[in-house]
């Protein structure tokens, strides 16, 4: 039996310079994503399509729950192979191509560069083979339609 989970948020847009869409170059493409409980975060177009580049745009946020899924996922997996990670930061980078004519415009590809700072590196053949168990369980992996690849780097903790 399948669990369904819900998830609900509002996107407001705030960018009305008083004229509405009576132009495209006449409104702003900011707007504020908001859910109950939390903080809400300012975001805006890429600059290429007219954005703010102080705010997130819609195709960092992709990157963003592609990286933090995959992060949640191996860390659990490490937890359960008793592979003791003591930081995890990852550098993803994906990469966009724009409509022209029919053509629809897309991502065509992601790859997560996670730096995974792990206690002991006789370990690290397992907790790389993990990165491809963490793929195949991540929610948001499951649905994109391009390939992401993963990069890790792995450091030993000084414990000294």
């Amino acid at each position: 039996m399948h669990r369904e989970h819900h998830y609900k948020l509002k996107v407001t847009w705030t960018g009305n310079n008083g004229t509405g869409t009576s132009d495209a170059a006449a409104y702003q493409r900011s707007h504020t994503v908001s859910a109950e409980g939390k903080q809400d975060m300012l975001c805006s177009s890429d600059p290429a399509f007219r954005g703010d580049s102080s705010k997130y745009n819609p195709e960092e946020l992709l990157l963003t729950a592609l990286s933090s899924c995959h992060m949640l996922w191996y860390l659990h997996l490490c937890a359960d192979a008793g592979i003791i990670i003591t930081a995890y930061e990852d550098n993803p980078e994906g990469t966009m191509v724009e409509a022209h004519g029919s053509e629809r415009g897309r991502f065509t590809e992601v790859t997560l560069r996670p730096v995974i700072t792990i206690t002991d590196l006789s370990k690290e053949a397992l907790a790389l083979s993990l990165h491809e168990k963490a793929h195949e369980k991540c929610f948001i992996a499951n649905s994109c339609n391009f390939p992401i690849h993963h990069a890790p780097t792995f450091i030993k903790t000084d414990n000294s």
